[in-house]
């Protein structure tokens, strides 16, 4: 694998090479080209789920570089405090970036065949990238990577929910 090498890095995490995880988190010049993957994913995701078409495509790559920030700060605080995981918040966030590779093949979602399949296949995918991005950032087990996952998730989720469950509730 040529290092350093942004596509060669994202088909290395896209195969979930434990060798590319280690190599993004040991790289701190990484960070930016790990923000470049979260912002291609989103891109294509925009493009593949054909949300709102154009408007959608424009903002959120925006909204994923904050819902990335914020997941690698709660994956640090979770990971580090209590799970015992060795690492620094920029680890977290190469890892994490580079774990959004496969996200770019949601622009076959626009496919009719094949778009459905992959569409439901990239979540679980990207999913598992991350716990082993998490894991080899925080050097723990792939148990306690999933442990950081879940807990990270409800982090998340709850007041997630409870914003959007208050902003319908005012309609």
């Amino acid at each position: 694998m040529a290092k350093g090498d942004l596509v060669e890095r994202m088909i290395g995490a896209a195969t979930l090479d434990i060798q590319t995880f280690e190599e993004v988190e040991a790289d701190p010049t990484a960070t930016g080209q790990a923000a470049a993957v979260v912002a291609m994913a989103a891109i294509a995701a925009g493009i593949g789920l054909a949300r709102e078409g154009l408007w959608a495509a424009l903002v959120s790559p925006v909204w994923a570089l904050v819902a990335w920030l914020l997941w690698a700060g709660v994956t640090f605080l979770i990971g580090t405090r209590l799970l015992g995981g060795t690492a620094t918040w920029g680890e977290l966030l190469r890892t994490l970036g580079f774990a959004q590779s496969p996200g770019v093949l949601y622009l076959v979602g626009i496919l009719p065949l094949v778009g459905g399949l992959v569409r439901l296949i990239l979540p679980f995918w990207i999913l598992a990238a991350g716990i082993i991005g998490i894991r080899q950032a925080l050097d723990f087990s792939t148990g306690k990577a999933i442990l950081t996952t879940l807990l990270g998730w409800l982090v998340m989720a709850i007041p997630a929910m409870m914003i959007g469950g208050s902003f319908f509730m005012d309609r």
